[in-house]
This record gives C-alpha cells, sequence and structure tokens, in this order.
C-alpha cells in the first residue's frame, strides 16, 4: 500500500517514513504544501499523513483544495494543533482522522492501517479466502496455524489483492500500491513478485489461488472464474 507523508520537519518525516516501510508501505516524501499537493494529485495513495503548518501552501488549505478536486483519499492529519476547535476544524475541512503530535508511532500505524483498509471498503483487520488468512492488523497471513514467511513488500501485494477479492487488479495498479517514487521499478517485477508470491501462499497439488488474466492482471480467489 503506497501512502504519502506530507512534514516539513526533516527529522520526524525520515523516522515516520521509515517505520512505514518497515510495516510494508510504500511512501512518498512531501516537504512543504505545494510539493504535497502536486503529489496528491499526481498519483494514486491508500492514504495521506498530513502536517497543518506547513511551508508554501498550509495543510488546510491543502486539504480543502483536495475535496473541493474530487480528491477522496484518505486523510490522517498529524499535528501540534491540539486544541478540541482545531480538531473539529479539521475533521470538517474533510480529514478522515486527527492525531496530535507528539504520538506513539504504534497509534499512528494503527491508524493508518484502518484508512487503508477503509478505503477499500474493509471493516474487519482478518481477510479468509481458500484457508488462507490475512491479518492485516498484525501484517502476517496464515495457513492453517502456520505462519507464511512473507517480507513487507509480499505482504503488501498480498493485502492489495484481498481487499480487491473477486476484482481484477491490474500491473499499474500494482506498481502504483507497491513501489514508491524511490524504487526502480523494472518491467518483470510484477511479475517475479506474484510468482514469489504463489509460491508461499498456494497448497500443493490444489489450484493457485492467484490467477492471471493475461495481458490484464489478476485476481485473487479462492475458486477457478
Amino acid at each position: 500500500m503506497r501512502i504519502l507523508l506530507i512534514e516539513d520537519s526533516e527529522r520526524l518525516r525520515r523516522s515516520v517514513a521509515s517505520g512505514l516501510r518497515k510495516a510494508g508501505y510504500a511512501v512518498d516524501q512531501a516537504a512543504d504544501g505545494e510539493e504535497g499537493l502536486w503529489a496528491a494529485q499526481a498519483n494514486t495513495y491508500d492514504a495521506i499523513v498530513l502536517d497543518l503548518m506547513l511551508p508554501r501552501l498550509d495543510g488546510l488549505a491543502l486539504l480543502r483544495q483536495l475535496r473541493e478536486s474530487g480528491n477522496k483519499t484518505h486523510v490522517l492529519i498529524l499535528t501540534a494543533r491540539d486544541a478540541v476547535e482545531d480538531r473539529v476544524l479539521g475533521l470538517r475541512s474533510g480529514s478522515d482522522d486527527y492525531l496530535v503530535k507528539p504520538f506513539a508511532f504504534d497509534e499512528l500505524l494503527a491508524r493508518v492501517e484502518a484508512l487503508v483498509r477503509r478505503s477499500h471498503g474493509a471493516k474487519q483487520p482478518v481477510l479468509c479466502i481458500g484457508g488462507l488468512e490475512i491479518d492485516m492488523a498484525r501484517r502476517v497471513a496464515r495457513r492453517g496455524r502456520t505462519n507464511l514467511d512473507l517480507p513487507p513488500r509480499e505482504f503488501a501485494l498480498l493485502e492489495l489483492l484481498a481487499l480487491r477479492q473477486g476484482q481484477l487488479v491490474t500491473r499499474t495498479q500494482i506498481e502504483s500500491h507497491i513501489y514508491d517514487q524511490q524504487t526502480e521499478v523494472m518491467s518483470n517485477v510484477v511479475d517475479s513478485a506474484i510468482y514469489s508470491l504463489r509460491k508461499k501462499i498456494d497448497t500443493p497439488g490444489e489450484p493457485s489461488l492467484i490467477h492471471t488474466r493475461r495481458g490484464m492482471g489478476y485476481i485473487l480467489e479462492s475458486a477457478r472464474p
């Protein structure tokens, strides 16, 4: 899943981005409001983490422009403004959640996870597909009682396919949700990732859970279409 982090403090931006990447998210960063607005309008994100006190364009103005343009990406405001009226204004300006600095990273991560699930219409943190259990809160996948060894990016790919269970997910969508601007995406990277994921989640002797639509993309479902 791909997150946009808009924060002018370089130290905090690097720290949060590093933590989100360790949790398996692709993260793009912006240091001011104008750069953040451009990124939010130019790319597809599963969630945006937005500071309010930004140079060049403040966070509330950025948020209002996003909503006025029809952008529906879920936004978490992350700010030092802790007054009730600030929270109310942020939520009424179009944000989906509000977290005050200083904060515990685990809480930020849990809120981002909830926004990502909500953006894909999922309420429960655990999805079950054909004997495969995907726990999006704990970031683990299981078959029966056995945990599968999935590195963060493979889990992110499985999570994306699972959240769109039964739907076609194109190669372009996979690239835009799983890889950030710092990652050089080679022509065969999606094929290689799907191949590796299949080896880990499929049961020997049974049909694969990931079905290929040649020239189009992939579908995750428990039965053959």
